[in-house]
C-alpha cells in the first residue's frame, strides 16, 4: 500500500546563526477543499513567499496551510546603548542648575534613568546576517516540510486503517443484503396476492395472463442486483484508491457519494423490512466511511 496522507499535521524547525539572531518555523496544517497557503514572515523577509509558496506546492496537495517564521534577535553585547546627544544636554541642564537648588550632585544610576539616556541597539541584521539568516530558513523550511510529511503520513495511516474496517462492513452489508434481496420476489408475490384478494373481495377475478404480467413488473421494480452490484464495484474501486495512495482524498470523497445514491435506490427499492433495516445500516456505514474521507488529502 502507498501512502495515504492526512490533511491535518504540525511541524516545527529552529536553529541560530552566530551573529546572535535565532529562527523558528511553524506549519500548521488542516482539512480544506483545496491547497490554500499562507505564510507570515518578518519585515524584510517577504521576498521569500514566492520561492517558499513554489516549495510547499511540490511538497503539500491539499489542505489548508500555514506556515510562520519567526526571527529573535538573541541577548548579545552591545545590545543596549548610551545616548551621547541626550546626556550632554541632561549634565548641560544639571551644571546650569548648580547654586540654584540645593540638591546632592546627581549619581550615575539616576542619570542612567533619565529617559532616552539608555536606547537599545539596532536590532536589524547586518546584509551579512541576513544573508545568513536566509540560507538557514529556506533549509529550515525544507526540515519543516520533510516533519510536517511525516506528521501526515502517520494520520492517513491510523485513517486508511480505519477506512479499510469500514469497507469490510460495507461489504459484509452488501452480502447480507444480496442474500435479504434473493427472497424479495416470494414476499411481493405473497403481498400481491393478499392484496389483491383485499381489493377485488367478491368481484370476477382478473386473467391470469394481467396478474401475471403486474406481478412481473412489480417485481421488476423491486430488483436490487444492479445497486449491489454497483456497491460492489465501489468497494473494490475504494480498495484500489488506498492501495495507490498520495492525494485520493477528492475521488474517495466522490466514491462515497456513489455509494450513498446505490444506498438511497436499495431502500427505495425495498420490498421487506429486513431489506430495509439492512439499507439503513448501509447508509450509516457509507456516512462513516465519508466523514474519515473527509481528512484525506
Amino acid at each position: 500500500m502507498q501512502i495515504v496522507s492526512s490533511m491535518t499535521g504540525f511541524a516545527r524547525a529552529e536553529g541560530s546563526v552566530a551573529a546572535g539572531y535565532s529562527w523558528v518555523w511553524e506549519i500548521k496544517s488542516v482539512n480544506g477543499k483545496a491547497l490554500d497557503i499562507r505564510f507570515r514572515l518578518p519585515p524584510g523577509f517577504d521576498a521569500l513567499e514566492p520561492m517558499l509558496k513554489t516549495r510547499a506546492i511540490e511538497a503539500v496537495k491539499r489542505g489548508s496551510v500555514t506556515a510562520n517564521l519567526t526571527i529573535t534577535a538573541t541577548a548579545r553585547a552591545g545590545s543596549l546603548k548610551i545616548n551621547e546627544a541626550v546626556l550632554s544636554d541632561v549634565i548641560v541642564l544639571i551644571r546650569s542648575l548648580e547654586g540654584r537648588i540645593d540638591a546632592a550632585p546627581p549619581r550615575l544610576d539616576g542619570l542612567l534613568s533619565i529617559r532616552g539616556v539608555i536606547e537599545s541597539a539596532d536590532d536589524s541584521p547586518s546584509e551579512d546576517d541576513k544573508a545568513e539568516l536566509i540560507g538557514q530558513a529556506l533549509a529550515g523550511f525544507e526540515q519543516a516540510l520533510v516533519t510536517l510529511g511525516v506528521a501526515r503520513a502517520g494520520e492517513g495511516e491510523r485513517i486508511a486503517g480505519v477506512l479499510a474496517t469500514r469497507l469490510e462492513e460495507i461489504e459484509a452489508l452488501i452480502a447480507e443484503a444480496e442474500r435479504s434481496a434473493a427472497a424479495q420476489p416470494d414476499s411481493i408475490r405473497n403481498r400481491f396476492q393478499v392484496q389483491l384478494a383485499t381489493v377485488l373481495g367478491h368481484t370476477p377475478p382478473l386473467p391470469e395472463d394481467r396478474l401475471a404480467q403486474e406481478l412481473a413488473l412489480l417485481i421488476q421494480r423491486a430488483d436490487v442486483r444492479e445497486e449491489l452490484d454497483r456497491l460492489v464495484a465501489h468497494c473494490a474501486a475504494a480498495r484500489s484508491l488506498l492501495q495507490e495512495g498520495h492525494a485520493i482524498g477528492r475521488r474517495l470523497d466522490f466514491l462515497c457519494q456513489e455509494f450513498n445514491r446505490e444506498a438511497n435506490t436499495l431502500c427505495s427499492k425495498s420490498a421487506e423490512l429486513g431489506l430495509t433495516r439492512i439499507g439503513l445500516a448501509l447508509k450509516a456505514a457509507i456516512e462513516q466511511l465519508r466523514e474519515q474521507v473527509q481528512n484525506i488529502e
